[in-house]
Formats: structure tokens, C-alpha cells, sequence
């Protein structure tokens, strides 16, 4: 841990307690697959007991009908968390019938897009808008690719720590909310550069089914093959955040800036307002005179911009996210860089949680300079090479124009947030959060106890193929899952929310006046000051 790191946790101790972070929020928002009893994607429409996805809170669509999207509200603790997203698993599975919730990132026997049905919400113009920049999407990168499956991190510090905050640093007479923003984006920049370690130590998806690459046929010849049907990298972690993953070729060449909140506004928005020559060759009305996508600019819309973080403001019904942003500041971070681990039944583990939070509070209490293109090359570079190869032992890293084994800077990258884990222990002095810490240490001492090092030995010993391994651990999960206790109270609630979120929509579709048209040109108007 830096010396800065070290100076400013003291100070917040000394101005807040032992526990200065303790009123913090962090939420969960994870991706499942429904798939049939073969491993084929669900056909099906999104289950009317589930309540509306355009509307519910907590069960969502994400690109298809077939990916629901559980969203947890923000907690106070992991265990909490945890519980909601059991939950929200359990109160599920009874609804989809004889249906799985894929256990990994990667989906299997896929049969191209026609096979992929697009996420409906209904005939209110919001829920029409929703459809089509979903099937805008599928225009632009394929479907294939939305089909993928991950686990987003939702973390926010409270005021009375930014306050605190505010007071130890010197600094321009800034009002609270600035100071927030500020401090946020340094953490944004500094997970740009540290945050290859989540793929490193929680990567899962280092095997993918043939099926997922199509008539990709010319990059056939860069995986190793294990029996018919897989494909691995022996080193990969996270294939998922690699060029085999998400590919968009048009967004390298966005810019956008995480210098501060006024540029990462401006450049985003910019990026939402200027033409695409590729996008414009798709037309934006098809022959039947529907919509193609929401507009021929190289993003859709600000959600069209993939990055492993983004700072986040709640947006109102019918407002842009940059508007929300500029007008009210950053009130979290999203973490858009974790597998679906396949070995949990909800997809992502307590410790997992626990170091993610460590983590990030060393991002937000770390020096975080401007990220210059030369800088910004290493960061792209060092993802790259850790999604496709990091548990190779000959790996190195480039930081700061110096090379460095990739194993030597995880281990001090993990050792750095020792200190902030024995912090946030203060609250139940049992230890979890140094438990995950060296939980984290003990995998990079031994490769092998890696996650993506586990599904590929599980899969050379057992001698299955990849679609055999995620059907298993789907069906344990099911059966684990309709086994274990689920409070009535918790069904109850979940009930209920289906039914508001039914009534929810319908309000939306008899409450528009203007017809869609007029409704996207009403939102696309609206432009940060």
C-alpha cells in the first residue's frame, strides 16, 4: 500500500471511526440464460409471473427474452446481497418450467442469430424504444455476442465519507457533489489500470462451445480443441473479455474520456450524436418501414458503450443517462468485468464481493493521474493479454513503460488492499474481509486453484466437452436451489412486485400521447449543458 493510501485511510479513520466506510451500498446485477432440457435457447417469451421486464425492479431482460437480468437493491452488507440474489433465484425458477438458468458466461448450442430471440416490452413508446436499440444491436455486432452472460459489481461510498473525504484533501473550492464526482473517477481511471486482476483471479469462461463461433471459421485455428465440440486458450481466463467475447471493432476509436465528469459527459455524447458510415449503409427503416435501430450514430445510445466500469446516475423515466449524470453527478460505479462463476448457484461468491469492495476503495484512495494514449495502449494491451493468456507464468505486463511478470503485480496489487479488508472487518470482527484477501493471495501462489484453471482441469479429467460440463452444474444448480429453504415472506414480496410491474407497464402504454417517432425525437433533443 502507498504511502498516500496509507495517509488518507488514517485520516478518515481519525475523522470517522474504525470503520469510515461502513454506510456504504453495493448491489449485484447478474445475467442468466434460460435454456431448454438440450442446452438450446429458450424460445419462450419472458414469464408473465415474473411481472413485467420492462418495469420490475429486481427481474429484468437484458438483450433477449431468454436473458433475465436479477437486480438486487442496494445493501449494506455482502451477506445481504447474497440473500436477494438467492432469492430472486429461487422465486424464479419455479415460473420458468422445466427450463435451466445456464450456469457460465459463454452459451452453448447456438444456432446462429435467428435463434436468438429479441427482448420484448410491450407497445408504450420507452418499451418500443427498448426493443429496438436491442435490435439495433443485433444489426451492428451479431447477436451471438448480446447472448453472453456476465455479473455486474454496483458500489457507492456514502456522503458522510466524500465530506470527510473533501476535508483531508486540498483542493479547489468544490461543491459536495463535484467533490464526488472527482473522487469517483479517479477510482474509474484506476480501475481502467488494475482492474485485468478481476479477470486474472475470478475469470471463467477459458472454454467455449464450437456452436458460439459460428462461421468465425477463420479464427478456428487459434484455440486448442478437447474432444468435438470445445475450444480453450490453455492460459485464458476470461475469453469473455476478450476479442472471442465482446467484439466492437467501431467503439476503438470513441475517446472517450474518464478525465473528469464534464469530459466524459461531452465525449460520450458526442460519440451518441455523430454519424457512422457502417451504421448508415444499414439503413435506419427496413422494407416494411420498421425501425432498424434507434439511429445511425456510432452509438445508439450512451448503454451502447462497453466498458469495464462505468460511473453511473440514477436516470428518470425518459432521460438520457449523460443528462442524469450532469445534472445530478455520479452517485456509483458500475463493474462490468466478472464471469458468471459457474461453480455457485447464483453466479458469484461472498468473497468475490468482499475483495471487490477492498479493491475499489484502494482505486478511489490511490493517486489516479490523466490516462494518456500511450497509457491507455498498456491498459488495452494488458487486458487483452490476461483475458487470452494470464495464468501463463511467462507473462508480463506493461505499467507505466515497465515490464513486469504478471504474477508479481497481482500479488502487490492484492497485498495493497490488505489493510483496507482489516478495515472493513471492523464491523463483524470475523475476518471475512481478510479471508477473501488471502483467499486471492493463496490462487495466485497456486495457478492451478484459479477458477478458469479449475473448469479446464475439470474438463481434461472428467474427459466432458464444455456443453456437458455447463449442463451438469446448470441442473445441480436448479435442483440446489428448489431444495433450499426460500422464505414466504421473500415469494410474498417477489409476488407482488410481479403484479405492480404488470400494472406498471400497462399505465406506461395507455398514458403516451405522441406517437414513437415524435417520442425519439423528443429524447434524442435532450443535450447535456
Amino acid at each position: 500500500m502507498s504511502r498516500l493510501v496509507k495517509r488518507r485511510l488514517r485520516a478518515l479513520v481519525d475523522a470517522l471511526g474504525p470503520n469510515p466506510f461502513r454506510r456504504r451500498r453495493l448491489g449485484i446485477e447478474k445475467e442468466s440464460l434460460r435454456v431448454d432440457r438440450a442446452g438450446y435457447i429458450s424460445q419462450r417469451p419472458h414469464p408473465q409471473a415474473l411481472g413485467s421486464a420492462l418495469t420490475h425492479p429486481e427481474i429484468t431482460t437484458d438483450f433477449s427474452d431468454a436473458l433475465l437480468e436479477f437486480i438486487t437493491p442496494p445493501a449494506r452488507s455482502v451477506p445481504e446481497v447474497a440473500r436477494r440474489l438467492r432469492h430472486l433465484h429461487q422465486f424464479t425458477y419455479p415460473l420458468i418450467g422445466d427450463e435451466l438458468l445456464w450456469a457460465t458466461s459463454m452459451p452453448c448450442m447456438v444456432t446462429g442469430d435467428d435463434s436468438i430471440p429479441i427482448a420484448r416490452y410491450g407497445s408504450s413508446n420507452i418499451g418500443v424504444m427498448k426493443q429496438v436499440y436491442r435490435r439495433g444491436l443485433g444489426h451492428r455486432y451479431g447477436r451471438v455476442m448480446q447472448i453472453i452472460s456476465g455479473v455486474h459489481f454496483n458500489f457507492s461510498l456514502s456522503r458522510t465519507l466524500f465530506a470527510a473525504y473533501r476535508e483531508i484533501e486540498p483542493g479547489d473550492d468544490e461543491s459536495l457533489r463535484d467533490f464526488i464526482s472527482r473522487a469517483y473517477f479517479a477510482l474509474v481511471r484506476n480501475f481502467h489500470r488494475h482492474g485485468w486482476i478481476l479477470l486474472l483471479l475470478f475469470g471463467a469462461s477459458p472454454a467455449i462451445c464450437r456452436s458460439f463461433m459460428g462461421d468465425r471459421t477463420q479464427e478456428l485455428s487459434s484455440f486448442s480443441r478437447m474432444g468435438k465440440g470445445t475450444l480453450f486458450k490453455p492460459f485464458a481466463t476470461s475469453l469473455r473479455m476478450s476479442d472471442v467475447g465482446y467484439r466492437n471493432d467501431s467503439q476503438k476509436r470513441l475517446g472517450i474520456s474518464c478525465d473528469g465528469l464534464d469530459p466524459y459527459v461531452d465525449t460520450l455524447h458526442r460519440a451518441t450524436g455523430a454519424s457512422w458510415p457502417a451504421w448508415e449503409a444499414l439503413g435506419l427503416l427496413d422494407e416494411q418501414g420498421r425501425y432498424r435501430q434507434l439511429n445511425t450514430n456510432l452509438l445508439q445510445i450512451e448503454n451502447e458503450y462497453y466498458s469495464l466500469v462505468r460511473p453511473k446516475q440514477i436516470a428518470r423515466s425518459g432521460e438520457k443517462p449523460t443528462v442524469a449524470l450532469q445534472k445530478r453527478g455520479v452517485r456509483y460505479v458500475e463493474i462490468r468485468a466478472l464471469d458468471v462463476d459457474p461453480f455457485s448457484p447464483v453466479g458469484i461468491e461472498e468473497d468475490v464481493m468482499r475483495f471487490m469492495e477492498a479493491f475499489l476503495i484502494h482505486c478511489l484512495l490511490d493517486r489516479s493521474e490523466a490516462i494518456s494514449a500511450a497509457e491507455q495502449a498498456e491498459i488495452d494491451d494488458n487486458q487483452r493479454k490476461v483475458a487470452v493468456r494470464g495464468r501463463d507464468p511467462r507473462l508480463t505486463l506493461q505499467v507505466d513503460s515497465k515490464s513486469a511478470p504478471v504474477f508479481d503485480r497481482a500479488r502487490r496489487i492484492v497485498e495493497s488492499v490488505r489493510e483496507i479488508a482489516d478495515i472493513l472487518d471492523q464491523e463483524n470482527e470475523k475476518g471475512h474481509y481478510a479471508r477473501a484477501v488471502e483467499t486471492s493471495l493463496s490462487h495466485l501462489d497456486d495457478p492451478q486453484s484459479l477458477p478458469s484453471a479449475r473448469i479446464l482441469g475439470q474438463l481434461q479429467d472428467s474427459g466432458e466437452d464444455f456443453f456437458s460440463f455447463a449442463m451438469r452444474l446448470s441442473l445441480a444448480h436448479r435442483e440446489a436451489l428448489i431444495a433450499a429453504p426460500f422464505p414466504a415472506r421473500s415469494k410474498a414480496r417477489l409476488q407482488e412486485r410481479a403484479a405492480i410491474s404488470s400494472k406498471a407497464q400497462a399505465e406506461l402504454e395507455s398514458a403516451d400521447r405522441i406517437d414513437f417517432a415524435q417520442y425519439l425525437e423528443r429524447y434524442f433533443a435532450q443535450a447535456p449543458q
